[in-house]
């Protein structure tokens, strides 16, 4: 593949400049092109690249005016917004260091990280997050400088500036022919060896660390990318994934770009479903959760069907399930195949696709593992999953299968320029230009996790099939070794067990133990419509835990689902919580992913009561 660009900043030069009103060639694409939409009132309105490129150059010269200097660390703390793109590029193109955090982040977290890093200005998003900021302000002594998003917010606290400000500041300071020689010669100095971005691992055990990541490392994942999935300035993307996340910002947002598509921002994760209908992506990133959170509310409309309809839906995805298996074992339907899915689509599938905007070419999961039960749903219903791998050190991704060879049960083949191994003790091992350049002011971490062969240990365990792809079973540190000496890997149960629609969040219990129990959160809303198709009265949610009526058909279904399962890997009991796991607790982090530590730790009592059961 022929390389475009070597770095982030000739990338965003090269791209926005390809757009500008100002270049008359005819090859030169549209300036009226819109790179970015967010919605306003009730409608989505679009930034075209010149007015985007302007912001950004006068934003990152009022960052100059401040003092900013190359190699300086700007932190971001704001939700999806084209403010936090225009703050993004403008701290690359002028060699800053950016470092963004989740929003979700506790003020003693965001303490924690922005001293670690030197913190030189820390941009934020509203009068909330400032607030949490200022508490610790004191804390952080290299703070000069805090820039706010939104221009309601007021405050006289010192050195606290507005963006708009700021942005009004660097275009006042140099005339706009030579801020646009500044600005170029500013992203011309960008080398591809030097540090671009601190992204802090949310770790699900000690402080987090900074992973360097560096222009090749980035660039070298956007050319793979790109190769992989090839969007193009014809696509639209939803993006509502945390742009501070090494996936969404590496295959949601800089391959986007990179490709000349536009991307469309999600209000929030409550309203993609209308967003969805609204923009109607072409692509869109997302995990697990979102195709749990989609297929539960089709299966809850269903339910309230005629039983007429019911009948049609469920032969629907009989005869979808029974195609895409065909088609993936590399066979033909049957023509009397083909004729029953054909009317399958028209009289479902069609209709669940029209929900997504009905222009949809794939979403990307990644982030956790997706259970092979969701995958086959979608796919029954035309709407392809292309599952990806990686790690936020890895820049993010390694593997991903193809729209030309879509699979179930595996995250697929390697980018073209990522290598992948399989060590004797099953962990992945990857190599290759997108590996991070180690971890912040951690020499020793480092070496942990990367090889003097520059192999990163991914701590993931997996096999690699006979078609050449990776399939992922477990963290190697999650593997549990019951009291009989039984390995088990709680991450495939517990993706079995999830796509219950009385199942939430779920944690698998069973190490050092006689057999294994689950902590399960439930879904409350479903809980709710159970107890009223069922009769059951009930004066408050502990009263309805406790229903023999719930725990018997909860204890049913997942006996269901585990049938195929070792005798020693199966759930023989379980408890139900009254309170989903959260990040402000510290029982999950903000990447979702469960700290096991925690949650044993926080509920040991209840674990023991299972076991004491006996």
């Amino acid at each position: 593949m022929q390389k475009r660009f070597v770095t982030l900043p000739q990338m965003f030069v090269q791209v926005t400049n390809h757009y500008s009103a100002s270049n008359t060639a005819p090859d030169r694409g549209d300036s009226s092109k819109y790179v970015y939409m967010r919605k306003v009132g009730k409608e989505y309105v679009g930034m075209n690249y010149d007015e985007f490129r302007t912001l950004t150059e006068s934003f990152a010269a009022g960052l100059a005016k401040l003092g900013v200097q190359r190699g300086d660390k700007v932190g971001i703390v704001a939700e999806n917004r084209i403010e936090w793109v225009i703050s993004d590029f403008a701290t690359l193109c002028m060699g800053a260091v950016n470092v963004p955090i989740f929003p979700t982040m506790t003020s003693a977290q965001e303490s924690y990280i922005f001293n670690h890093c030197g913190a030189k200005v820390i941009i934020v998003s509203n009068k909330f997050q400032l607030n949490k900021l200022l508490k610790v302000r004191s804390e952080i002594s290299t703070l000069e400088h805090i820039i706010v998003m939104n221009d309601d917010v007021e405050t006289d606290a010192p050195n606290v500036i507005k963006l708009t400000d700021v942005v009004k500041n660097g275009a006042a300071s140099i005339a706009p022919s030579e801020r646009k020689i500044w600005f170029e010669r500013e992203a011309a100095t960008s080398l591809p060896e030097d540090v671009v971005t601190l992204i802090y691992t949310s770790g699900t055990t000690g402080n987090p660390k900074g992973v360097m990541l560096t222009n090749t490392n980035l660039v070298s994942n956007v050319e793979g990318a790109m190769d992989a999935i090839n969007p193009g300035e014809k696509d639209t993307f939803l993006s509502f994934l945390p742009l501070c996340h090494a996936y969404e910002r590496t295959a949601g947002y800089y391959t986007l770009f990179a490709s000349h598509s536009t991307i469309a921002f999600a209000v929030s994760i409550e309203t993609v479903a209308d967003n969805m209908k609204e923009v109607r992506p072409t692509y869109m990133t997302a995990v697990p959760r979102l195709f749990e959170r989609i297929q539960g509310r089709i299966l809850t409309m269903v339910e309230k069907d005629t039983p007429a309809k019911q009948k049609v839906f469920h032969w629907a995805f009989d005869i979808g399930k029974r195609y895409v298996r065909t088609k993936l074992a590399g066979k033909t339907p049957s023509p009397f195949l083909a004729g029953q899915y054909a009317l399958a689509d028209k009289l479902v599938f069609g209709k669940i696709r029209e929900r997504t905007g009905g222009r949809l070419k794939a979403f990307i999961s990644g982030g956790a593992a997706l259970p092979k039960e969701l995958a086959e749903f979608f796919m029954a219903a035309g709407l392809l999953i292309q599952e990806g791998y990686g790690l936020t050190e890895s820049s993010p991704v390694l593997t991903v299968t193809r729209a030309s060879e879509p699979g179930i049960g595996t995250v697929g083949k390697p980018f073209f320029n990522v290598q992948v191994k399989i060590a004797e003790d099953g962990e992945i091992l990857a190599k290759g230009p997108n590996i991070m350049k180690g971890y912040l002011h951690d020499e020793e971490a480092t070496r942990a996790v990367i090889n003097p062969e520059g192999w990163l240990h991914t701590g993931d365990i997996g096999v690699i099939n006979e078609r050449g792809n990776l399939v992922i079973t477990d963290r190697k540190k999650n593997i549990f070794v019951s009291s009989g000496g039984k390995n088990i890997a709680p991450q495939p149960i517990e993706n079995t067990l999830t796509p219950s629609r009385f199942i939430d969040q779920i944690v698998l219990i069973g190490d050092k133990r006689e057999y294994c129990t689950a902590l399960i959160v439930p879904d409350f809303e479903y809980l709710k419509e159970f107890a009223a198709m069922n009769g059951l009265l009930y004066p408050d949610l502990p009263s309805l835990l406790q229903s023999d009526a719930l725990l018997k058909a909860i204890h049913a279904e997942i006996e269901a689902l585990q049938v195929n399962f070792a005798k020693f890997e199966k759930v023989r009991k379980f408890t139900l919580l009254e309170k989903a796991f959260t990040v402000e607790d510290g029982e999950i982090t903000p990447k979702l992913n469960v700290r096991r530590h925690v949650v044993e730790k926080k509920y040991a009592d209840k674990i023991e009561k299972m076991y004491a059961e006996a």
